[in-house]
């Protein structure tokens, strides 16, 4: 079987685990392949909530198996405090899988990346100060420390010592922070060895073994399109790919594998940190959009900024992405609106751009372009089929799809698992 690929279309928080989750029943393997514990999924099974940062959503199906992929950076403490708290909670967790080629969070990674964001004042970046950019960085500059660098004390302690060697300069002299000692670093790395050692693999043989065998692979992003290193809002984006790209490069799986890319899109837009954002409120629909919607980080907690639906960023996103079908969330956040505008293009300076304007200068001074459509008062948080939907809900429905560059095949009406309109089925 070919493998599927989940992958946010705006900012992010778009509601990827709701996703990943309504296909878990249908798939074999959940992959997470990019970021780290920097940004999180909120699945709903019935009357349980789980906060998910740095697991794959598929670890709350039975009889899926997650995996943890090579383009992850590891914060081992956060990864079993997770592992602990579903535990508590009766999930079967044992089936986890981690790359041995994943690189792992040290605590230097950690405060480099808080103080250099306070360094930055008014430039920062919005990041969550959990050393994922910094691990990344390190992954490139080649003196990254992987999970298999565990299980060899003495490559262990050699890298350590490299990094260190120029971190402590950097914390001292530049940032008047004290540094680190090799021992501190090396005792704390290995306290994870013997723990992790049984779910340590090659998790690239692993699912394409899998896929010759004719199982399903769900590919399953972190963070979104604009987010990308890359496709994103650069310099406000994440430090690892979030594209349907990424899938491969952090999965091990070929591209010739994976013959679908759902993209993931709110019925409005949001996003946390830094960075423009056409459609952004400031008024009582941006403070209605965030109450109804609970617009709240489900790792960091923050307050996401609110706007109206963007087809502009969701027609590139499905260009980046080769996305096959889109699935809209929270459509139901919408209800009690008496009209609904949606952003179909671009001002710029008084040109008009259907497009993602192609430089950053033009972006940031992007003014949106709207169209209203009637909203609806109806609960919809019942309906399961699209003919159940309010005849103006049905009409936005049809308008985001034929502006998106893609098929809607999902809508969510509601946080649980159960509250959804399928049209399309994702299996």
């Amino acid at each position: 079987m070919p493998a599927i690929t989940i992958i946010g279309a705006q900012w992010g928080d778009e509601g990827k685990g709701k996703a990943t989750d309504l296909l878990g029943e249908h798939v074999d393997y959940v992959v997470k392949f990019n970021g780290g514990n920097n940004a999180g999924h909120t699945v709903v099974i019935g009357k349980e909530k789980y906060a998910l940062h740095l697991l794959p959503s598929g670890i709350l199906t039975p009889g899926v198996t997650p995996v943890i992929g090579n383009g992850v950076v590891v914060d081992l403490a956060v990864l079993f405090e997770e592992l602990t708290a579903l535990e508590e909670r009766g999930v079967d967790t044992s089936k986890l899988k981690l790359s041995a080629s994943a690189h792992v969070i040290a605590d230097y990674n950690r405060q480099l990346d808080k103080v250099t964001e306070r360094f930055l004042g008014s430039r920062k970046i919005g990041t969550t100060g959990r050393g994922i950019g910094p691990t990344y960085a390190d992954k490139v500059n080649r003196i990254g420390i992987r999970v298999q660098d565990l299980f060899d004390e003495s490559i262990l302690r050699g890298k350590v010592e490299g990094a260190l060697e120029l971190k402590n300069q950097l914390l001292g002299k530049v940032y008047n922070r004290r540094g680190f000692t090799v021992e501190a670093i090396v005792d704390d790395l290995l306290s994870y060895a013997d723990r992790i050692a049984p779910m340590v693999c090659d998790t690239g043989l692993l699912l394409n073994q899998a896929l010759d065998r004719g199982e399903t692979v769900l590919l399953e992003g972190g963070q979104a399109t604009l987010l990308d290193v890359d496709h994103g809002t650069y310099p406000f984006v994440t430090s690892s790919n979030a594209t349907s790209g990424g899938a491969c490069t952090g999965s091990g799986i070929p591209p010739t594998r994976i013959d679908r890319v759902v993209g993931i899109v709110k019925a409005y837009t949001t996003r946390v940190g830094e960075g423009p954002f056409p459609t952004e409120l400031f008024d009582e629909s941006g403070a209605y959009l965030a109450q109804n919607g609970h617009e709240f980080g489900t790792t960091t907690g923050r307050p996401r900024r609110c706007g109206w639906y963007d087809a502009v960023i969701a027609r590139y996103a499905a260009r980046v992405n080769g996305v096959t079908d889109f699935v809209l969330t929270k459509l139901d956040v919408l209800g009690g609106l008496d009209e609904i505008p949606v952003c179909v293009a671009y001002d710029v300076d008084g040109v008009r751009h259907d497009e993602m304007p192609v430089n950053q200068s033009d972006f940031h001074h992007a003014k949106p372009i709207y169209e209203t459509l009637p909203g609806w008062k109806e609960d919809i948080s019942g309906a399961r089929s699209f003919g159940d939907l309010p005849a103006n809900a049905q009409a936005y429905v049809k308008f985001v799809e034929e502006i998106s560059g893609g098929p809607m095949s999902v809508i969510g009406v509601g946080p649980a698992r159960d509250e959804t309109v399928i049209i399309n089925s994702l299996t």
